[in-house]
């Protein structure tokens, strides 16, 4: 039986590559963010502008809103300030975090390596959620990501779970969740301090905490608000929010599904489609 693989092939550029337009204009405060997410490509299209309102919003059979998606964009990639909708320099940054992150160089990427990208690094690869219900109702929510390198994907406790006191620091943290309203709210601890937030450079200690708030605002936008916590990198908490897109159902381009990407060990995926980490560079 043959197997039908879809490879993104833009993914390592992407993820080296300048911004071309930011998410959102003006401070990092929760708040209305533009529709504007960078790197947009096909076979990636998204529900435009004109039809993000042209739909109710979705609910599962419980009644909770439907966050599946799949999504494009809705976090950091190439600058965590820039997207973030913060002001150039105001990072709240210790000054040895600032230090480092201006002396990295895009070449030492970790996501080059095939390492995972982190949170909320989901930018601008498509992603989705899945969740996962026993006869108690709602225990998990997965992450699914199309850079899913070696199956790695997020989990979400919603059965009511506390953190554990003393949690081995992983790339994706311990996740735990709950509603407000219509929102989810992700709290996050244990993270490890090897991933980059963004190719920029931007680094954190394993003192990092976050809490993510995700809203349905209409059909075709999910917002995401999100606070950093991290007394080893940052002077003081910082939220920034960030809007992610409907990727579009279109069974001719085979939109509406998340494809498989697999990243090999050193790169040699890269190498062998003539991609040269580093430079964002692809063969003619």
């Amino acid at each position: 039986m043959k197997t039908r693989v879809w490879l993104s092939m833009t993914v390592l550029m992407l993820a080296l590559a300048p911004p071309l337009h930011s998410q959102q204009a003006g401070g990092g405060a929760p708040g209305p963010a533009s529709d504007e997410v960078p790197f947009i490509f096909l076979p990636s299209p998204t529900v435009p502008d004109s039809e993000a309102t042209s739909r109710p919003i979705p609910r599962l059979p419980d009644g909770s809103v439907d966050l599946t998606g799949p999504w494009v964009g809705g976090g950091s990639n190439v600058d965590i300030e820039l997207e973030g909708g913060l002001k150039p320099g105001e990072l709240p940054l210790l000054p040895w975090a600032r230090e480092l992150r201006d002396k990295r160089d895009k070449k030492d990427e970790p996501y080059t390596a095939c390492l995972p990208m982190g949170v909320p690094r989901v930018n601008p690869y498509p992603w989705k959620f899945a969740m996962s219900y026993t006869p108690k109702g709602l225990t998990h929510i997965y992450v699914l990501h199309e850079t899913g390198d070696a199956g790695a994907h997020r989990v979400i406790h919603m059965d009511g779970r506390t953190h554990p006191v003393d949690p081995i620091p992983t790339w994706f943290g311990h996740s735990i969740g709950h509603w407000e309203g219509d929102t989810l709210v992700v709290d996050t601890s244990g993270y490890n301090d090897k991933f980059w937030f963004d190719s920029r450079g931007t680094p954190h200690t394993e003192q990092l905490h976050t809490v993510e708030r995700y809203t349905r605002i209409n059909w075709g936008r999910l917002r995401h608000v999100f606070t950093l916590d991290d007394p080893g990198a940052f002077s003081r908490p910082v939220t920034m929010t960030f809007m992610a897109r409907l990727l579009r159902a279109d069974l001719k381009t085979g939109g509406g599904e998340l494809m498989e990407f697999i990243c090999l060990e050193d790169n040699q995926y890269g190498a062998a489609s003539g991609i040269t980490p580093g430079t964002g560079t692809a063969p003619k």
